[in-house]
């Protein structure tokens, strides 16, 4: 059984605890969407909370199952994930492709998808910008995981632009024909669809230095979560993943900001965040915004 929640909105409900006690309470087959971001497996310890890379499997297993157990049949497991540096080397973990392989135990892959923040830092410092042996990393793995080989899924709702080239290929037309890679282009590519179909690549900076919940936290005094998504990630894949109405759940809340794009899309939502500073903070991102002061006539 569900404890109470710390806050509800009208949509979801955050609670504060342990993500495996929290999920226990949660019903089979209830959620369309889980999209988190566990904590990382780095060599230096987090205000957050991270374990090792070689305990990480062990101690991400049990939430695994569950979260296999509370996705419906067409349901998704969104995880992004960032690897790990061996201790005292310039050399990469293999564990995250470890647990890949555990996971594709129970799940299946559906997709690999790789968020490209150009705004991120150049480390590992020691080897980047000290010894400069290593190029600076500015991606992240974000796995796609599905109950079913089936799952709810629709590319048109997350088209993007099309670009200067496709724009006047549309406007002026072109001759079928096959090209130098073997492809037949036919005359279906002269359709206006609305928006190209986005890469497996989606780059979004990470660079906000103000918004409503930092102004918030500072005022109220709580601590600001220190990796925080950009609201863009979780509305990509809430938008092409779920319908409106259907739950999205984040067992490692952080900030919410998870929760407030699934309200924001008209979803439901669960959140699960272990620091009570973080689900005091997260609260916060709910509140009206504060009204404008009215000023006297001149």
């Amino acid at each position: 059984m569900l404890a109470m929640p710390a806050y509800f909105t009208p949509l979801g409900r955050a609670y504060q605890g342990d993500a495996r006690d929290v999920l226990a309470g949660i019903p089979d087959a209830s959620v369309s969407l889980v999209f988190t971001s566990p904590p990382f497996a780095l060599r230096r310890q987090k205000a957050y909370g991270n374990v090792t890379a070689a305990d990480y499997i062990e101690w991400f297993w049990p939430i695994a199952e569950q979260i296999h157990r509370v996705l419906r049949e067409d349901g998704s497991f969104v995880m992004e994930l960032g690897g790990a540096w061996n201790p005292g080397s310039g050399t990469r973990s293999l564990f995250t492709y470890e647990l890949l392989l555990k996971l594709g135990g129970i799940f299946h892959l559906a997709q690999d998808l790789y968020w490209h923040n150009p705004s991120r830092l150049p480390t590992p410092a020691e080897w980047v910008t000290i010894r400069r042996t290593r190029v600076k990393e500015a991606v992240t793995q974000i796995w796609w995981f599905s109950k079913s080989t089936e799952p709810q899924a629709d590319n048109r709702k997350v088209l993007v632009p099309y670009s200067k080239s496709m724009k006047r290929l549309l406007k002026d037309g072109y001759s079928p024909a096959k090209r130098p890679s073997q492809h037949d282009i036919g005359p279906s590519f002269q359709k206006d669809n609305g928006g190209a179909i986005p890469s497996n690549v989606l780059t979004i900076p990470n660079t906000r230095s103000y918004d409503e919940y930092l102004f918030r936290c500072r005022a109220a005094g709580l601590p600001i979560h220190p990796a925080r998504f950009p609201p863009e990630l979780p509305d990509f894949f809430i938008r092409f993943l779920t319908n409106e109405g259907q739950t999205v759940l984040d067992p490692f809340a952080g900030s919410n900001t998870t929760g407030q794009e699934a309200e924001r899309l008209g979803r439901k939502w669960v959140a699960i965040e272990l620091n009570p500073d973080y689900v005091a903070g997260s609260r916060l991102r709910f509140e009206a915004p504060a009204a404008e002061p009215v000023r006297a006539a001149a």
